[in-house]
């Protein structure tokens, strides 16, 4: 999911002119100073493996391995977090926890942002349509769930007699494809449009910063709307035409979108203060 929020501006101190240093280990350390950052070496990356990108384009499995090989790298210190910062210790709510975002950079090709989650802070289950998603947990310990539609399911159910009371209309059908826990350091999670888990949800088990890649990212004018949903065991429905063997049920569930945003998910955007993106 995209929360922004625009970086605010920030100047640079300044630093006096140093003495020329003609000797080989001062320019080796110059060198050194030079070296480009974590944060910068994503962004490179992910402007020429989204170069070409939009809704629905998936890049080559060459520059997918790259661009996750570069998340696999990065640590916390790489960002500027800790879990011992306010991010990760805000009060709970009547909705839960607030969670907050750092907006690193967006443009009309990929965003890059961190999510902070304090222990119990849930992101709910959503999409992402069209999209390329690549999710890098940096500290902590995180239960994720998520889900892929299932090709040609009927789109609508009837309620089963033991749950006459639940009358949920327009439920889909939809496989399980991720339920764990993942401990940092861990690899980074893909989603894909169609696959990967397109769906899922969030839960900190402890306090967790999640580095996040969507290509491209979330547009409501381009159709590229973040959808909340609801779901339900299989058990819980029929639908003429539709079977799954009793030992295989756990793997199904029935998913129904959400008319409005979610009451039990609360976002605040914060400036991201890790080290900068040079745009050249």
């Amino acid at each position: 999911m995209g929360v922004g929020m625009p970086l605010a501006d920030r100047k640079g101190k300044e630093f006096s002119e140093q003495p020329k240093e003609t000797n080989s280990k001062s320019k080796k350390g110059r060198r050194r100073h030079r070296k480009a950052s974590q944060v910068q070496k994503l962004f490179e990356t992910c402007k020429e493996v989204f170069a070409f990108g939009g809704t629905g384009i998936v890049p080559p499995p060459a520059d997918v391995e790259r661009l996750r090989l570069v998340l696999d790298s990065m640590k916390p210190d790489d960002v500027g977090l800790s879990p011992e910062m306010p991010y990760f210790t805000m009060p709970v709510t009547q909705r839960g926890p607030a969670i907050t975002y750092l907006h690193i950079h967006e443009c009309d090709k990929f965003s890059i942002g961190i999510f902070c989650l304090p222990p119990s802070g849930i992101i709910p289950l959503h999409n992402h349509p069209g999209m390329t998603v690549f999710s890098k947990l940096l500290f902590g310990t995180m239960h994720i769930k998520s889900y892929d539609w299932v090709v040609d399911a009927p789109c609508t159910a009837t309620v089963n007699a033991n749950h006459a009371a639940m009358e949920p209309p327009g439920i889909q059908l939809a496989k399980v494809k991720v339920d764990s826990d993942f401990t940092a350091p861990c690899n980074t999670s893909i989603l894909y449009p169609a696959a990967g888990g397109n769906m899922h949800c969030f839960k900190a088990l402890t306090a967790c910063a999640v580095l996040d890649v969507l290509g491209p990212p979330y547009s409501d004018p381009n159709g590229r709307h973040c959808t909340y949903y609801l779901d339900f065991p299989f058990a819980n429905f029929s639908v003429d035409g539709v079977s799954v063997p009793e030992d295989e049920r756990e793997d199904y569930a029935w998913l129904q979108e959400r008319e409005e945003k979610p009451e039990d998910i609360a976002v605040v955007g914060a400036t991201y203060r890790g080290p900068k993106i040079v745009e050249k």
